[in-house]
């Protein structure tokens, strides 16, 4: 039977060690992090996403400001409001809360934030730097994954790994991530053929294609390394990931849970970038 891996813990530690930071800055009498989000309309969801990195904020001592805009704003005035933050000197960090409506340009938004402020990893700057293996900020879940793998002692390095999933917010900066590991690394998509196979010869594993208990636990190579992206809500109201986890399991070395796997260390390393801007800044 695989070993759990507990995200929630993993992200605890990396709170506790900011938390630290944090009181060495205020005894020093210096500014601390501030994180700015920026919400358009009202999206359930997003309230609750956005609720959690405001709760992470203050338990760690950052700053945090949430910027809201009506469903209905246009572009010009959302990248307004953006480059007042990028000029403002108090501010570390700044996202946009995806989705957004349809009628706003999305790249135009992402792309006029400071790249030095944009601790989502979005920016084509920060993309290009990551598929570059230069210094810049990566995508939170993408990041999470790798440190999730990197706290158990199996190396990646010379690994067979396998990404479902090639969207561009988790599966395709995971594998170049994976790749600038020493992995070798295969994307499957909706278009690849005998996915069952691939997940069979993986020793590592990452599901991320929102699909409830896609991946089988006999499709689970033994002594496999599983992480499972997914959350989908099902009619009991639960969350359930994309492997079925009980049977996944039985035959994995280590595995993540859904919740309290990938989830808390997307925030943890939202977190860990707006540190890492911060530090940028001011010299550290």
């Amino acid at each position: 039977m695989g070993e759990i891996i507990y995200g929630s813990e993993l992200s605890q530690e990396i709170k506790e060690t900011l938390k630290n930071e944090i009181k060495s800055l205020l005894q020093a009498s210096k500014r601390i992090p501030k994180l700015v989000v920026i919400l358009i309309g009202d999206n359930s969801a997003s309230l609750s996403y956005i609720k959690g990195k405001s709760k992470a904020c203050e338990e760690v001592g950052f700053s945090f400001e949430l910027q809201r805009f009506n469903e209905d704003v246009q572009t010009e005035t959302v990248i307004q409001a953006i480059q007042a933050y990028n000029q403002d000197a108090s501010v570390d960090g700044i996202l946009v809360q995806m989705p957004i409506p349809n009628h706003l340009d999305k790249e135009e938004i992402i792309d006029c934030i400071d790249p030095s402020k944009d601790v989502d990893g979005f920016h084509t700057i920060n993309v290009g730097k990551l598929y570059n293996g230069k210094v810049g900020f990566v995508p939170c879940t993408p990041l999470g994954i790798i440190e999730i793998l990197k706290s158990i002692p199996i190396p990646i390095a010379g690994k067979n790994a396998v990404v479902l999933g090639r969207s561009h917010l988790v599966g395709t900066p995971v594998a170049q991530l994976l790749l600038k590991e020493n992995a070798s690394v295969t994307i499957c998509h909706s278009k690849t053929q005998d996915i069952e196979g691939h997940c069979k010869r993986a020793d590592i594993l990452v599901v991320a294609i929102g699909s409830r208990h896609f991946v089988k636990g006999d499709w689970i190579k033994e002594g496999a390394v599983v992480i499972d992206v997914g959350v989908n809500r099902h009619e009991d109201g639960k969350l359930y990931g994309d492997v079925e986890f009980e049977s996944a399991k039985e035959k994995a070395s280590y595995i993540t849970p859904v919740p309290k796997g990938v989830g808390p260390m997307t925030i943890a390393m939202l977190l860990m970038n707006t540190w890492k801007a911060y530090c940028n800044k001011e010299g550290i």
